[in-house]
């Protein structure tokens, strides 16, 4: 049984099974240990069955099953969302912190290389500063008394925004915005009281489930399936500006889900349904390359009502919400979300010369493939 879900889970499509299936698509695999029912014996036999060349017994076992060479998996998340109720084996902070600190010393013992990923919260909680300030931390005794390695190498976080108020919606995701801020000065705050050498990398944010979704509107006991709107397609325009204007803390970032649940990308008996968030995924993918340009946006602001309501006061939440790139070809490219339903506005754009072209989403109805 996968009590998680509460479904069922074969695994026959398990670990080689999906490793393969990431090369073959080029994405990088990123695992989850298990924090709940495992142990950490198992971790350790599951990264060695992935990345050892060694003559050990998991290793061995990954030739026997037909895969000679490592997989060299770089991404493993000390556990996912151990402070929810509904996880089984659901942790205090406290106990939380204690293991993961545990775990990550015997993970980077056997293998100094992987990318280990702190389980937080939304970033500005009680839980985020209690595990930061207990596993963020340095001494002599952990990785041999380097001062340029790391043991925890990123902090993930998890929001979802939704309003059935359009400006709610297409503002919510500031909530993240201020969230990610805030989770940076928590990572420099805990790495000046713990001493931590300057020449140790300071965990980056992972932002590895975000999303416009609505649980309500779309449960998740019987799919979680949205219907998107040209207002979720705005909101998720300005969820992807937030990263790249925040991308100095910024590791990774992934939208939950891809395929059918809360996705962009739904599946039909006729093909695939790009609903409207495919869209501003498309633009950004294609055009939002390289490095982050700093905006200087003046314009007039949204002053309503705000979903969360703290945004409010936290936050501002103008009228046109805006990043820009630039890339290694020296091309500069700028995504401008315009949050209102009701106004357009004329804007004057300086410090950009040559030629300009524009690409507009103004699509409200799913497109069809």
């Amino acid at each position: 049984p996968e009590l998680a879900w509460l479904g069922e889970e074969s695994n026959e499509f398990g670990t080689d099974e999906f490793l393969k299936w990431c090369e073959v698509v080029g994405t990088e695999p990123y695992f989850a240990l298990n924090f709940g029912t495992g142990t950490l014996d198992e971790a350790l036999g599951w990264l060695e069955y992935c990345n050892s060349d060694k003559n050990t017994y998991y290793a061995n076992l990954r030739r026997k099953n037909g895969r000679d060479k490592p997989y060299n998996v770089k991404y493993w998340a000390l556990g996912n969302e151990m402070w929810g109720p509904w996880q089984v084996g659901q942790m205090t902070k406290e106990a939380y912190a204690d293991k993961a600190y545990q775990w990550a010393k015997a993970m980077k013992l056997l293998d100094p290389s992987v990318i280990l990923i702190l389980c937080g919260e939304t970033g500005y909680s009680t839980w985020d500063s209690y595990v930061l300030k207990e596993c963020v931390k340095w001494d002599t005794h952990t990785l041999g008394g380097s001062t340029t390695a790391s043991l925890i190498d990123m902090h993930s976080i998890h929001i979802y925004t939704a309003s059935n108020d359009h400006l709610k919606n297409a503002t919510a995701p500031r909530s993240a915005e201020r969230a990610i801020e805030i989770t940076g000065g928590l990572i420099d705050l805990v790495r000046i009281e713990n001493k931590v050498p300057y020449t140790v990398p300071a965990p980056t944010i992972c932002f590895d489930e975000w999303n416009v979704w609505d649980p309500v509107r779309a449960p998740g006991d019987i799919g979680a399936e949205e219907k998107y709107t040209l207002s979720d397609a705005l909101a998720v325009g300005v969820w992807l500006n937030v990263f790249i204007r925040q991308a100095k803390y910024i590791g990774m970032a992934n939208i939950a889900q891809s395929v059918n649940v809360i996705s962009p990308l739904m599946t039909t008996k006729e093909g695939i349904l790009k609903q409207t968030t495919w869209w501003p995924l498309l633009l950004f993918s294609k055009y939002m390359r390289g490095w982050t340009v700093a905006v200087n946006v003046r314009c007039g602001e949204y002053e309503g009502e705000t979903e969360p309501s703290w945004i409010r006061g936290t936050i501002e939440t103008p009228w046109l919400d805006v990043s820009a790139t630039i890339n290694e070809e020296g091309i500069v490219s700028m995504a401008v979300v315009n949050v209102s339903d009701s106004k357009d506005f004329s804007t004057k754009l300086e410090g950009v010369s040559n030629y300009i072209t524009k690409h507009c989403h103004k699509q409200d109805q799913p497109d069809k493939d």
